[in-house]
């Protein structure tokens, strides 16, 4: 089986950023995920279930409804490991081109003054939100994104090396 593209990133090394993911070409037309990492895998805690959701909910919220960008959004939603978020746009562009948007949605954040879709009948867990926790998580990400703008390293994949034996297996240990 093939390692799947994310798992080549070196999770030891990536700090928080903007990142592309992988780029899908679909006919005359391209679909690219982004990952948005919150947190330095494997060295920091995962970010809070509860203001993780919320973050969700709230993030989705701006990019669909930012007029320059919503037509844009097909999807933004949290990653299994809670360090961070995937987004996926129409188009290709490179990871420094999504900073302003990206620096204004987890801006918007302090502005709600609840969680959007916090009903039972728009959302499958309700009750699991975390309106002050996630507003915390998102000052903390502006301050990193307003400290490290020019810093490449916020908007370049760290990437391991695999060993691949004669019989074509892997070696996956970094």
């Amino acid at each position: 089986m093939e390692l799947i593209q994310s798992f080549s990133v070196d999770h030891m090394r990536i700090v928080p950023g903007i990142f592309t993911s992988r780029v899908d070409h679909l006919g005359e037309y391209s679909v690219t995920t982004y990952d948005i990492r919150l947190k330095r895998p494997n060295r920091e805690p995962a970010i809070d279930v509860l203001a993780m959701h919320s973050l969700e909910h709230m993030i989705a919220t701006f990019l669909r409804n930012d007029p320059d960008w919503k037509d844009e959004v097909i999807y933004w939603g949290p990653m299994g490991c809670l360090t961070g978020f995937y987004l996926i746009l129409k188009g290709n562009r490179a990871p420094r081109e999504l900073y302003d948007l990206l620096l204004r949605s987890f801006k918007s954040v302090e502005g709600f003054e609840e969680v959007p879709g916090t009903t039972p009948e728009n959302c499958g867990y309700y009750r699991m939100h975390n309106l002050e926790m996630a507003k915390w998580y998102a000052r903390e990400f502006v301050a990193y994104l307003e400290k490290n703008r020019e810093n490449e390293e916020i908007y370049a994949y760290p990437r391991t090396e695999r060993l691949v034996t004669e019989e074509g297996k892997h070696f996956y240990d970094s």
